[in-house]
């Protein structure tokens, strides 16, 4: 359920070879009224926030409190109990009682009945990126917390937990933060108040149940931010660039046009009625969030780019990156299985269909753009292109359904990537056959919607029935292709699905990015001396060729920026964002003599596999293709 930007994981692993005393009494574990619960931003001490949960009176001898060890869309281990420092449990005494730590994120404490309230300070996760070694786990970025003097990523689950018997409860959350703080969030806000001194402000929030405190981050501190409908939904889109590079108002009309095309496509999908994107702009240093890409919520998405990019490259990336996350509102928002609608905060398990939650979610993101005639047909396929190429790096021989199962274990959890290549190609797959089916008259949007008017938000699936179901609304050519190609561990053979609809995977004149090539970096690293330099590839790169770079050239720098094994996630990542027209300058070591390359880029080539049309493709193929393209 997180769209990730793939490029700096992929360089890198190349490169190196990241107190009230007053309450009722009731015969239930704890009162009926809301857990309350206080984040004090305005007394944060060394990046460390003071939180307290009062929870009302228990009537049983031990509770068990928790933050979540795994939290929904993630697909990995973030352990938030992990940054919780100082924890007490204090009675209505005033004096601290004695608890038991069980793990990571787990306390128990005994005479619950005399249990007043838990304090406890939360450290951000974003710092610890900058310890973080490879393969030691830390929260992804846009699932992660921020706690600094300009701002604060409140993804709630990082600051308030839960009491196992008590998830349904209602929760009451404060937030105190600094009079002049932007705060930003689509939790209903009840009251505010400002202290005696005018310092602060107090806002009070709502949550129906702690899935609502999960699913409802916030932002608060120097933020721009802007308001505007699209339809009958309003967009409130949060931007924190901490050096101004970037705003709101310059990112409005791309998302404007982005999600005036997504509901155009979605056509009578329900949607919701407010829409919230969080953009935090991370500026490359080293306590700065390195984990690029988004998280998704019911209404809202957390999103987390380098501030470093051009206006253009974040616009694409923004395009990119949202569009993905809103289609949820699709899948697994709409429909979706019992492991989800009833999740499992710190024993999860995990439904077999990840294809259809990240893949279908993927493609829908992909293909609408043609749809709406964001792109043209020819950028379609090399995006398709693509992933058909890094589908076939990873493990193009394993079970679909398997994988998505155990996806937090080995060696599933290192093929996570391939939910939003060959999941993709699942979707266009089934999309195509259901065309030809239906004479072009049904596709995976429907197959969806009716997915969607059969279950919808309150109604899961059985995970063991869903394809059976599938293929009772659609063609047993459906039911076919998941069990032999999802369920089963069969490869997709693509070029058969293409012909369907008049094209071929054939070889010729493709374009080429300034730093991959058929998904594969044109550099590598050399770990002893820290440098990075140019592969034998770099002669097949048509740009690259024409300004005379030869393998083992050592990049020196790259626009003044010197290159090295620490910064080239950072800096290669804007190479990548590269377009024609802009000015370079490049300098190269060879063998001990500065070569500098001072030009203005020009679309780059190369020989490789592309999609295009047959020759031979017949009306009707090319009906059928039409039909797929602006079904």
């Amino acid at each position: 359920m997180n769209k990730r930007i793939l490029t700096a994981t992929l360089m890198i692993g190349l490169l190196v070879a990241s107190c009230s005393s007053t309450k009722n009494v009731t015969n239930d574990l704890a009162t009926s009224l809301p857990i309350e619960t206080a984040i004090d931003l305005a007394n944060v001490v060394d990046d460390k926030a003071p939180v307290t949960i009062n929870p009302g009176r228990f009537t049983i001898e031990t509770v068990t409190y928790r933050l979540p060890k795994v939290v929904q869309g993630t697909y990995s281990v973030s352990d938030f109990g992990k940054y919780v420092d100082d924890f007490k449990a204090i009675d209505y005494a005033g004096n601290e009682m004695t608890f038991n730590k069980v793990d990571n994120n787990t306390w128990t404490i005994a005479n619950a009945k005399q249990l007043d309230k838990i304090t406890y300070l939360v450290n951000d996760t974003y710092d610890v990126e900058k310890v973080g070694g490879i393969g030691e786990e830390v929260p992804f970025s846009p699932s992660g917390t921020n706690i600094e003097p300009e701002n604060y990523v409140l993804n709630l689950h990082g600051f308030i937990g839960y009491f196992d018997s008590l998830k349904n409860n209602q929760y009451k959350l404060d937030v105190t933060a600094p009079t002049e703080f932007v705060r930003t969030s689509a939790l209903q806000n009840v009251s505010s108040k400002t202290s005696e001194d005018g310092k602060n402000i107090t806002s009070s929030y709502i949550a129906p149940r702690y899935f609502d405190i999960t699913d409802n981050p916030m932002m608060y501190g120097n933020l721009d931010v802007e308001e505007f409908e699209v339809g009958d939904i309003k967009i409130v889109l949060s931007v924190y660039s901490p050096n101004n590079v970037h705003s709101a108002a310059s990112l409005k009309e791309t998302i404007y046009k982005m999600m005036q095309a997504q509901k155009a496509y979605l056509g009578d999908v329900n949607t919701t009625s407010r829409y919230d994107i969080y953009l935090y702009l991370s500026e490359g240093k080293e306590e700065s969030p390195k984990g690029f890409g988004a998280l998704e919520h019911h209404t809202s998405t957390v999103v987390v780019l380098p501030e470093s990019m051009n206006e253009e490259a974040l616009a694409e990336s923004m395009i990119d990156v949202v569009s993905h996350e809103f289609f949820h509102i699709v899948t697994p928002l709409s429909v979706h299985s019992e492991d989800i609608h009833y999740f499992d905060y710190d024993n999860p398990t995990f439904s077999k269909h990840l294809w259809m939650y990240e893949g279908v979610t993927e493609y829908f993101a992909t293909l609408f753009q043609v749809d709406q005639g964001l792109v043209e047909e020819s950028e379609f396929y090399n995006k398709i292109m693509d992933k058909i190429q890094f589908s076939k790096r990873l493990n193009d021989a394993m079970s679909f359904t398997i994988m998505s199962e155990n996806i937090l274990k080995a060696p599933y959890k290192d093929q996570y990537l391939n939910v939003y290549q060959k999941g993709a190609l699942i979707g266009m797959c089934i999309d195509i056959l259901m065309r030809e089916e239906s004479n072009g008259q049904r596709g995976i949007l429907s197959l969806m919607k009716e997915l969607s008017n059969q279950y919808g938000k309150s109604k899961p699936f059985e995970d063991d029935k869903l394809i059976d179901e599938i293929t009772a609304m659609t063609y047993p050519s459906i039911g076919e292709f998941l069990n032999t190609h999802v369920v089963g561990d069969t490869p997709i053979n693509y070029s058969e699905f293409f012909s369907k609809v008049g094209l071929e995977i054939g070889e010729g004149k493709v374009e080429a990015n300034y730093i991959l090539m058929n998904g594969v970096p044109i550099v590598s690293g050399n770990p002893q001396n820290g440098t990075i330099f140019f592969v034998d590839s770099v002669l097949n790169n048509s740009f690259w060729a024409e300004q005379g770079a030869q393998p083992n050239d050592v990049i020196k720098s790259i626009d003044g920026t010197e290159l090295t094994l620490q910064n080239a996630n950072k800096v290669l990542q804007e190479v990548f964002m590269w377009k024609p027209g802009k000015e370079i300058e490049v300098k190269l070591d060879r063998d001990g003599e500065e070569v500098v390359i001072k030009t203005v880029t020009t679309q780059a080539y190369t020989t490789g596999e592309g999609i295009m049309e047959k020759k031979d493709a017949t009306d009707a193929e090319k009906e059928l293709r039409e039909a797929w393209l602006k079904g």
